[in-house]
């Protein structure tokens, strides 16, 4: 990407979207294209064609969808599949159409089997039955996975589509109906320490094994993933045989209790961590093999108790989305 490339961040005020759109900043790309919600509806085929008609981007970060936690899941299912089939169905086809050079369509780490072998490699994608609290969200990406690839292999489009792990950071939302498992475990464990409660309640066992990423380092891989030279992009994008997809993660994984314990930590919460056993668990364990990302030069940077630390710094000075109180899911999908 050169410096006065025009660059469209769908979705710049989400979590994975703004960090996208800051290292894009500090990188000296300032020609880019950002849109609210209010500004464009993405599930509006007209509204997206127009724009993309009329702006005609050389590179677009598709980061928009509508995400949550296991309790968001499965009380919306239809919500999330519709919703994200239509975000993204527009907007890769009316990339095509406008001539974009590159898109990077941003998945998630459910696309994986339930019970696919650990660390989860790209080419186990649709290798067995998905989890099924998040199935409809996960179908959903699946389809954008799949968009990306026909549309390479039918147009000669340089579709890119990466699968972060579980992510977290600056700008999180702290919603305790529909927020993931780290902003859901700092906004509980900070407001127990406020009002002096002795103990916090988390759902699940505890035991699953979840990877995490800190949101700014995400970035740092996707924007890489676009730089790449076009020998190394073409060798994903146009292989017939393996969808082109790259994981993007740490490597190694905490169990939710040990994360709890860490997020304790930080926040300065002493009481008790207790489970409800009787509310789901999600996925044993998601692992990602990052071999495919690693091989490329990318290494992550910045460790979760550091970046655990500096989202709590961003949960104090900003308090956002902080609307509803109650249970929430805590355990990751």
């Amino acid at each position: 990407m050169k410096q006065t490339d025009k660059i469209y961040v769908a979705g710049h005020r989400g979590l994975m979207g703004s960090a996208i759109v800051r290292r894009l900043k500090e990188l000296g790309r300032t020609n880019l294209l950002l849109r609210t919600h209010q500004q464009l509806d993405l599930t509006n085929q007209q509204d997206v064609q127009q724009f993309l008609e009329l702006e005609r981007p050389r590179y677009v970060f598709l980061a928009a969808a509508k995400v949550g936690g296991i309790l968001a899941n499965a009380t919306y299912p239809a919500d999330f599949i519709r919703q994200n089939l239509l975000i993204q169905s527009n907007v890769i086809h009316q990339a095509y159409r406008s001539g974009v050079e590159q898109l990077l369509f941003l998945g998630s780490s459910c696309i994986y089997p339930k019970h696919a072998p650990q660390p989860m490699k790209e080419e186990y994608l649709l290798s067995g039955p998905l989890e099924e609290t998040n199935r409809a969200y996960a179908v959903a990406k699946v389809a954008g996975i799949e968009m990306c690839w026909s549309y390479n292999r039918q147009f000669g489009t340089r579709f890119l589509a990466a699968m972060p792990t579980n992510l977290y950071g600056p700008g999180d939302r702290y919603d305790l109906h529909d927020s993931h498992v780290v902003p859901a475990m700092i906004r509980k464990m900070h407001e127990a320490k406020v009002s002096g409660a002795g103990e916090v309640l988390l759902w699940g066992t505890g035991t699953p094994r979840r990877e995490f990423l800190y949101s700014y380092d995400a970035a740092d891989a996707c924007v890489a993933l676009m730089n790449l030279s076009d020998n190394k992009l073409d060798s994903i994008v146009q292989n017939d045989s393996l969808a082109p997809i790259v994981n993007i993660g740490c490597g190694h994984d905490v169990t939710i209790r040990e994360l709890a314990g860490s997020v304790a930590g930080v926040v300065g919460f002493d009481g008790k961590v207790v489970f409800d056993t009787t509310r789901p668990d999600g996925t044993p364990r998601k692992l990602l093999d990052t071999s495919r990302l690693t091989a490329l030069g990318w290494r992550p940077r910045v460790s979760l108790l550091e970046g655990l630390a500096l989202t709590y710094k961003d949960f104090l000075e900003n308090r956002v989305s902080m609307t509803h109180s109650g249970q929430t899911s805590e355990s990751v999908a």
